[in-house]
């Protein structure tokens, strides 16, 4: 079978964990034999065809006022012009459509569509090619592709969400299969009629660790290190984590890792006066979680996933965490972590500080998490299930003799 991937961006160029993902798909395909080729974008003005670990990539130019992956702020001007025509953007449409005339491809497997617009499916459908969508995020709900508006998360799409969005629940009538990297994120798609006719499966994402550790053992009165690891934002709950850390009274440190806008990074520095917290800036995530007793996760909006829970889970660290989206599907209240509603503000502070006095339940929550997320890690299972699904969409959509 020969398969079309089709996302915004892919390696080298990476903006985040779907990249990374989509790289593992791509190649696991390959090594079982299906023809695989790369349609996604880059900032230059020429299209250009290169190989990364033997996977041919074609990188085209994006037709569109600006390129929006460089950390450039643009008026919101020039960001709704950019969002109006990547509502359907026909001539990215143009360029894929001969892509696909001249690869000629089995399947096309769709993932981070922007920059290409659904307008990738129209040329699919139009090549009588069944299509595969893979949910990573939201765009297809929302232009900024995570459902929050300055910093609060959204518990519906606000009317210019529903405007530049108009339309593309019915025209996700036209895909064969979608999947969604977990359950909460397929739900929500389905809560807004999208997908009415596509098969429809959950295969979660995998990320590449070191091998499983041995459960961390703490004694009664050891201080207690604290992490967070990721986007410093308002909706990632990090202001949140910091005014309940704030508030234990026990042996403590917090350590906050990752990158944000210079403003909000200097708003929170100001808000973490009392107690021992660090800003650390960039780190290696790995190296970082083995430091840790404790990863707070406090996103106070639907994570699709929540990579980062899963890859502390495996190195024995154990997790409190909002339970917001996909964080559920991995962090398992009692049994690997704890969950603290953020309608519950104080319950993260408690949280903490139950992990600190009750070591027997903290030494039982670190043992049990390696083996919990074992599954998240299996490499051969994300290749299995996709391989599954792709034949099946394949065999489904064949011509009858």
């Amino acid at each position: 079978m020969k398969i079309l991937y089709i996302n915004s961006l892919y390696p080298p160029l990476v903006k985040g964990g779907a990249e990374l993902s989509l790289q593992l798909i791509v190649e696991g395909m390959q090594s079982l034999g299906h023809e695989v080729v790369v349609a996604s974008l880059h900032p230059e003005q020429t299209l250009i065809t290169d190989r990364v670990n033997r996977v041919r990539v074609i990188r085209v130019p994006l037709k569109n006022a600006y390129w929006p992956y460089r950390d450039v702020k643009t008026s919101a001007l020039s960001r709704l012009s950019w969002h109006i025509r990547d509502r359907r953007n026909a001539a990215m449409g143009k360029v894929l459509g001969q892509i696909i005339k001249k690869e000629r491809p089995d399947l096309v497997s769709c993932h981070n569509l922007a920059g290409w617009s659904v307008a990738a499916w129209d040329e699919a459908e139009a090549a009588g090619i069944p299509i595969v969508q893979v949910l990573h995020d939201f765009y297809l709900l929302c232009p900024n592709s995570n459902m929050n508006r300055g910093g609060t998360p959204c518990e519906k799409q606000c009317l210019s969400c529903q405007v530049l969005r108009s339309g593309h629940a019915h025209a996700s009538a036209k895909l064969s299969a979608v999947v969604g990297i977990s359950q909460s994120i397929l739900s929500r798609f389905g809560s807004y009629g999208y997908f009415p006719k596509a098969k429809k499966q959950v295969i979660y994402n995998i990320r590449s660790v070191s091998a499983a550790q041995a459960p961390k053992l703490r004694e009664p009165g050891q201080k207690l290190t604290v992490g967070y690891l990721g986007t410093i934002s308002r909706v990632k709950g990090v202001e949140w984590l910091i005014r309940q850390f704030q508030e234990l009274e026990i042996p403590a440190s917090l350590k906050i890792a990752g990158k944000g806008h210079e403003h909000t990074v200097s708003t929170l520095r100001g808000l973490a006066k009392k107690g021992d917290v660090e800003f650390v800036g960039y780190v290696q995530p790995q190296q970082f979680l083995s430091q840790l007793d404790v990863l707070v996760v406090p996103s106070l909006w639907e994570e699709p996933l929540g990579m980062v829970a899963i890859e502390a889970l495996a190195g024995a660290v154990p997790v409190v965490t909002s339970g917001k989206g996909g964080l559920s599907e991995s962090v398992q209240h009692e049994l690997n972590g704890l969950i603290c509603p953020p309608e519950q503000p104080e319950s993260l502070g408690q949280s903490l500080r139950r992990l600190y006095e009750d070591t027997e339940l903290y030494n039982r929550l670190s043992a049990a998490a390696p083996a919990s997320v074992a599954h998240f890690l299996d490499k051969n299972r994300l290749i299995s299930e996709y391989d599954q699904i792709y034949r099946s969409v394949s065999l489904s959509t064949s011509p009858t003799v």
